[in-house]
């Protein structure tokens, strides 16, 4: 039985008209000021910052009361998974990057999903077509074994200091009633056409027959109860029991793709340890994820291919300097469609790809004066024959980050894959649609593709939680990002801003966001470089201004001590202990 410590007995109070199980007064009273504090806060002692003001609040609550970075990190995925569910939560996965103090050394959790023992190479396939994405993910075919919650039993255990049922208290208080802002309510208006298949979203989501709008309350008992169960009783009735069944019911019964996940299926998921992916930057040392994460490898290869260049003197107003990151982006992608994937179903070259000698031949295929006519993946040392294939990550995620008093640093990305992931609810959470993270064609011109379809396998993911050490080995910043494959290009926009051109995190964030599609470089319309466009373009690319939202949020280390910020373009905000 998994019992609450004395002395964290929760209280009840009247609310309206309905009851909220709250802390003590004093602690309502914090958060509730919390929401009046700058969107980047600077403190001696930790600080937290999350795409979401309630979800910052609920991390902050937790530092003051005593809690570690993984404690608050935790209270914020909870918190996420109530008022951000169109992007995240305990339905869903994530990967954790964590420093410890007390030992010095940097490790990461794999909570990311997992295929279900049904789950097929050609599942994504129709008529020998890849089925097209719209028709694929609704419904039960793209949900993977859900991870955040054995995630979280594993930081814990690692990392803790509260009690395990003092992190939920934050989003309990949540799912008893919040308000809907303007984020929630534009993605609830864009995906109500898709929900005529969905009557339990719908019956959580909307009122009067059309979706809430911004202003609104939204309760959600299903989940408070579910959250007070897995407080009270351990992460393990989350996959057994009536909750577990309850999940597979969902995925079998879909009007939608119905599939086989079982209780079995549930009952074999575990969160894995893994060995943090590290590599040299001029004076800094950057970290990040391993397989089945493509971020810190790809990050990586591209620090690498322009650390040659001397950016610093270059800067952020130079065309060069966004050719040089456009070049060495199309090639570092080029390699992750063809070598990434989980690797525990076969080899992932990671240590070649990141190998000083290959990045330097990558290196060399570049000029500062125009574009490559073609970005072709090399051949890393390590490799064995693969196929290139594209996986289908779709735009939504979220990231927070935690620093505590005694310089812990969590950095966590955790999400459900595409908006509201599969539209599949159990339990009051969204079901994730991440087995279209997979590869569609499962093996192309005879050879294996790396991120194909697998039972017990997990997708791709371009996930990118990244701390920083500086030359001394002290973490001074801690990063992340949503925004499906391009979150690995948002985290490195920032990661030279900070490290060539002496950015704060709060400016490094808010550079111009580059990614690209199709045979153009994509820039971030109305900034700095689509004013760049023509200057670009005469090196060779074609350049396409457009809209590339983000989500990023971070902490990093000051004279003054540590200081969060969050990305501008999201209602996210930082707040300190």
């Amino acid at each position: 039985m998994w019992r609450e410590p004395s002395g964290s007995t929760l209280f009840r109070v009247a609310w309206g008209d309905g009851r909220l199980s709250v802390a003590p007064m004093i602690r309502l009273v914090v958060a509730l000021f919390a929401f009046l504090l700058p969107a980047n806060a600077l403190a001696a002692g930790g600080v937290v910052s999350s795409a979401d003001p309630r979800a910052t609040a609920a991390g902050q609550e937790i530092l003051r009361a005593g809690g570690s970075a993984a404690d608050a990190a935790m209270a914020m995925m909870l918190a996420l998974t109530v008022v951000e569910p169109q992007s995240s939560g305990i339905g869903g996965g994530g990967l954790i990057v964590y420093h410890d103090a007390k030992t010095g050394k940097v490790a990461t959790i794999n909570g990311r999903e997992m295929a279900p023992a049904s789950a097929r190479p050609d599942q994504f396939m129709t008529d020998g077509k890849p089925t097209p994405f719209m028709q694929a993910f609704p419904g039960g075919l793209s949900v993977g074994v859900p991870g955040n919650i054995r995630l979280m039993a594993r930081a814990h255990e690692r990392w803790g200091k509260l009690p395990w049922a003092r992190l939920f208290e934050p989003a309990i208080r949540l799912a008893e009633g919040f308000e809907i802002n303007a984020t929630l309510a534009g993605r609830l208006r864009e995906i109500a056409p898709l929900w005529k298949d969905f009557p339990a979203a719908q019956a959580l989501y909307w009122q009067d027959g059309k979706p809430k709008v911004a202003g609104m309350i939204q309760r959600n008992p299903a989940l408070a109860e579910l959250l007070r169960t897995v407080a009270s009783n351990g992460p393990d009735t989350f996959y057994t029991g009536a909750k577990g069944q309850a999940i597979v019911d969902a995925v079998a019964g879909s009007t939608r793709n119905p599939t086989a996940l079982t209780m079995a299926d549930l009952a074999a998921y575990k969160a894995q340890d893994r060995d943090a992916v590290c590599a040299p930057y001029r004076q800094f040392k950057v970290c990040g994820m391993g397989p089945p994460s493509s971020g810190a490898t790809t990050i990586l290869q591209m620090l690498g291919t322009i650390e040659r260049f001397d950016m610093k003197k270059l800067g952020p107003d130079s065309p060069t300097s966004w050719h040089l990151i456009a070049e060495a982006m199309q090639l570092a992608y080029a390699d992750r469609e063809k070598w990434l994937g989980d690797a525990d179903f076969g080899k992932v070259p990671v240590k070649g790809l990141i190998d000083r000698k290959y990045l330097a031949a990558r290196s060399a295929l570049i000029s500062p004066t125009k574009s490559l006519p073609a970005y072709e993946a090399g051949t890393p040392p390590g490799a064995e024959p693969r196929t290139a294939g594209i996986s289908s990550e779709v735009p939504a995620t979220t990231h927070f980050v935690a620093v505590d008093g005694a310089g812990n640093v969590a950095s966590m990305t955790s999400t459900v894959e595409g908006p509201f992931g599969s539209q599949l609810v159990a339990n009051g959470y969204f079901l994730n649609n991440e087995l279209t993270d997979f590869t569609f064609t499962p093996v192309k011109n005879g050879a294996p593709v790396a991120n194909a379809v697998a039972p017990g396998k997990r997708p791709l993911s371009s996930m990118s939680p990244t701390i920083v050490y500086d030359r001394k080995g002290r973490v001074v910043l801690a990063v992340g990002s949503a925004g499906g494959k391009r979150i690995i290009m948002h985290v490195m926009k920032a990661l030279v801003g900070y490290m060539d051109w002496g950015l704060s995190a709060k400016d490094a964030i808010a550079l111009p966001n580059i990614y690209f599609g199709g045979s153009a470089v994509m820039v971030e319309r109305g900034t700095k470089l689509d004013a760049m466009q023509g200057q670009l373009a005469s090196l060779g690319q074609t350049v396409l201004a457009t809209d590339l939202p983000s989500k990023l949020n971070a902490v990093e280390r000051t004279s003054k001590g540590w200081r969060g910020a969050a990305d501008p373009r999201s209602p996210g905000n930082a707040l300190s202990e």
